[in-house]
């Protein structure tokens, strides 16, 4: 292996660290880093510590936001009956590209896992349940985790705490993509898209 300077291999092992960068891509990306002007690479540094100081969670659903409230939450034209149960800030991002969902988000940060010690209690699930304790307005709850095992667990475990209170829980469909080929689904694929047929 090349023996670059201490501080390049620094800057290596710290770009190594981001999901899905290998050792290649972080020493690619380092020295594309070491190419830039001094002000671009200031302003890249300025950009990651402001993001990381100034963002924080949305005190009402957990999203990401540099306010008290996010933007989805502060706007009153959002249908205030419905909201949409999500893992990540990025699964509110996914579902706001199809621009027909109007309602409201809660996202938990995670989904239950036994497996990796992650029980109710350490995902963003008590703030749903005191939301939904103090509005009436709340008329569906929709489940939009993943479709996984942990996912699946989350979503059972929702909806045995919802249903007992009347709300309305749903789950979204799981299937074959748009585009997709019967003989490339595997089991557990196929076995949601019959579940999850309707009507013609």
């Amino acid at each position: 292996m090349k023996q670059y300077p201490r501080s390049l291999n620094k800057l290596i092992h710290e770009l190594g660290k981001l999901p899905g960068i290998g050792g290649k891509t972080a020493t690619r990306l380092a020295f594309h880093i070491l190419s830039l002007t001094d002000r671009e690479a200031e302003d890249l540094a300025e950009a990651i510590t402001g993001a990381k100081h100034s963002l924080r969670y949305c005190s009402v659903c957990g999203n990401l936001t540099d306010q008290e409230k996010c933007l989805i939450c502060s706007d009153p034209t959002r249908d205030q009956s419905l909201i949409c149960v999500v893992e990540t800030p990025q699964d509110v991002v996914a579902m706001e590209r199809i621009r027909e969902y109007r309602g409201l988000y809660h996202v938990l940060h995670g989904a239950i896992s036994p497996a990796e010690g992650i029980g109710p209690n350490d995902i963003n699930l008590k703030s749903l349940i005191t939301r939904l304790q103090g509005s009436s307005e709340v008329e569906e709850v929709i489940i939009a985790t993943n479709p996984n095992i942990e996912g699946e667990a989350t979503a059972m475990y929702i909806s045995r705490l919802l249903k007992p209170a009347g709300i309305k829980v749903t789950r979204i469909a799981h299937g074959i993509p748009v585009g997709g080929d019967l003989e490339y689904a595997d089991e557990v694929t196929l076995l949601k898209a019959m579940e999850g047929r309707r009507e013609l």
